[in-house]
């Protein structure tokens, strides 16, 4: 699945991955390809992109994620 993680004027994460686990605001959630669509915000922890090339955790105090059926975009 398509992954894509932005601040405003940087990108942080732009790809493909095999899985994305994320502090949701309900508890943290892992994203695996082809996921209902999904729209949540973030609370404070740590996201990890897991890729062929290795894993990719990312700090974050908050943020919206939304699954679609292209991918997973997060703005942080």
């Amino acid at each position: 699945m398509h992954v894509h993680i932005a601040e405003v004027h940087k990108v942080l994460f732009d790809g493909e991955a095999h899985s994305l686990t994320v502090p949701g605001a309900d508890g943290v959630l892992t994203i695996l390809p082809h996921h209902e669509p999904l729209l949540t915000t973030l609370k404070p922890g740590t996201i990890t992109v897991r890729a062929q090339e290795g894993d990719t955790h990312l700090p974050v105090d908050s943020g919206v994620l939304e699954v679609h059926p292209e991918g997973v975009v997060i703005l942080l």
